[in-house]
Order: structure tokens, then sequence, then C-alpha cells
């Protein structure tokens, strides 16, 4: 794979669905994540296992997993925020566990319900019962051949900005994030939870953190709230960043952070670096049929560009007075 390729993580299934008012029935979630599946991403964040009364939106996430059509190379991570949502994400066949903890003590209190303190502790359980299960199955390598590691991405929220606090200190964020590390956690994302971020701020985060984690293993999480979204991508991978979460059709949102907007749009993203001649290996022609059938299946206009707009290359006949007047072409002497 290409050193400067783009990887995009499409996050839909999951951020996208947790704030939409109307049930999306689990058939329909399954076939999107199918759907997902089929388009070239690498890295489909599926669905959650946090309390069905917190995000009742995503309460069949179990059948979710069970239900997908798997495709070779792709890996399905599950939101989770305790042991037993781990637990459930386990069972239910979670390639990947994702943490997420917030900068912020409000908004850690206000979307996990306790301090950050107490959230890293409940992880520190998490990565054991991670590493057990790891330690099981190259154990089991031996008898059937077959071996399926589960891996640990670790979030942190609000790491730009919070509508609570305001500005975040950046050695807070990087303390977190070697926190997360010491547990043994493989990867880590950058979550801008309500589209605080500026270009300039962000470049300069990413570029401390790559200091401590690889570019492979980084990943920016950004929301379009204040129209920054995809200038804050260009600027983090400027930096060196090469992964970052999307939602289709721009969907999602944080249920406990006033004024979150959408995630930045999968398919506007794809474009964009189509456009730039940076390889994403993703099939923007089928991400942009997907998007247009949104507002069917929520209810409701989405907020991506391009699926309104249509593709730079998709080109428009000439009117038809344009046409009628148009001078004949000399023929070839």
């Amino acid at each position: 794979m290409s050193a400067d390729r783009l990887i995009v993580q499409e996050v839909a299934p999951r951020d996208g669905l947790q704030i939409e008012p109307v049930w999306v029935p689990t058939d329909e979630k399954v076939s999107l994540i199918n759907q997902l599946s089929g388009a070239g991403f690498s890295r489909i964040e599926a669905g959650s296992f946090v309390s069905p009364k917190a995000i009742p939106a995503l309460r069949d996430g179990a059948e979710v997993f069970s239900r997908i059509r798997r495709a070779p190379g792709v890996i399905y991570v599950a939101l989770i925020p305790n042991l037993k949502g781990a637990q459930r994400a386990l069972e239910a066949g979670a390639d990947e566990l994702n943490l997420v903890l917030s900068a912020s003590q409000t908004h850690n209190r206000a979307n996990m319900g306790m301090s950050g303190d107490d959230s890293m502790t409940a992880f520190a359980a998490v990565a054991s019962l991670t590493a057990a299960v790891n330690h099981d199955a190259a154990s089991a390598c031996s008898i059937d051949g077959f071996r399926t590691a589960v891996t640990l991405n670790g979030t942190v929220a609000t790491a730009f900005g919070c509508p609570f606090e305001g500005a975040i200190a950046e050695d807070r964020v990087l303390k977190l994030v070697d926190r997360y590390l010491a547990l043994g956690v493989g990867g880590i994302t950058l979550a801008d939870t309500t589209g605080m971020a500026n270009p300039r701020q962000v470049a300069r985060l990413v570029r401390r953190v790559l200091e401590r984690v690889p570019a492979k293993a980084l990943t920016l999480h950004f929301h379009n709230t204040r129209g920054l979204g995809l200038a804050n991508v260009l600027a983090a991978y400027e930096a060196g960043a090469r992964r970052f979460d999307a939602a289709l059709g721009g969907l999602g949102g944080c249920p406990f952070a006033p004024g979150a907007s959408g995630n930045i749009c999968t398919e506007d993203l794809v474009n964009m670096c189509e456009e730039m001649g940076i390889a994403t290996g993703i099939d923007l022609p089928l991400l942009i049929a997907m998007s247009r059938r949104l507002p069917q299946l929520l209810g409701h206009d989405t907020a991506g560009q391009v699926a309104k707009a249509g593709r730079n290359c998709d080109l428009h006949p000439a009117p038809a007075s344009i046409s009628a007047t148009r001078p004949a072409v000399p023929a070839a002497a």
C-alpha cells in the first residue's frame, strides 16, 4: 500500500446512525454495512455496545454483527464503553474495540457518566480481557490453524475543544495518548467532537502525536460543524496523518454535546482526494448512489454536497438554445 494513500474508516453505521430520531431497521443496517464492505473500505465502524437506554438507535448491535457479510481484509469495529460492552462485542465477533474518553472532564461525565480517570481504569480491564482472548486464540492456532487477534483503539474525544470547557491543552491530550499506549492500545484517534478544530491547530497536534504513534495507527475524526472538516483533513494529511473517519452523507453527531453536527462526509472526502490525485481505493460512484438513497431511509436530507452536485466529470449537455445557434464546425480541408 502506498505511503501516500489516504485510508477512510466509514463510521455511518455507528456514529452516523446513533443520533437519528427514527429507528433504522436491523435489515437496513446490515444492508448498509454489506454495501460498504463492497465499496473498497478496509475499516468499518459497524455498531456499538453501549447501554440501549443511552443509545436506543443502536440497541441491535449484536444482531447486526452476527448478520453482516464479512468481506476479506475488512476490519469491523465496535464502540464499547466498558468491560460489559467489550464482552458483548467480543461475543459478537468484533475485530476491533474502540474505547472513548474525553480530554474534557465535563464532556466525559456527560458522555460516559464518570471521570476520565475512572474511564481509563475501566479500560485497563478491557485491555486485560482482550489480551486474554488473543492469548487463547493464539493457543488454539496450533490446534486448528486459525487465529483471530482483536485489536484496541483509543479515542480522545474533544481533543481540539470542548463545548463546555472551551480550549483543551495539547499536553492534556498527549498525556491521555500516553496512558492509552501504556495499556497496550495499538491505535489512537483524535476526535474533534463538535467541530471546534482549525487547520493550524490540527497540524500542530498531529505532528506531536506522530512522535508517539506511527501514521498507520493514528486516526483523525472530524465533524463539519463549522465548515472546516475537509480543511482539517488536508492539514492533518500534510502533517503526516493517513487515516480518517468519515460518514456517508455526512451523518452523525454526539448526542451528549450541544451543537454537535455531522461527521465529514465520506463521498465529499473521497471526491476531494480523487480531484487531488490522492488514492483511497474507494468506489466513489457507488458511494454517491448509496448516499442518494439515505433521505428515503432516514426521512430527511443529508449534508453531503457531491451527492447533490455530482462529480466534476459528470458533465451536462449544453442548453438547447446554445446548441441551436452554435455555428457549424468547418469541414477539414
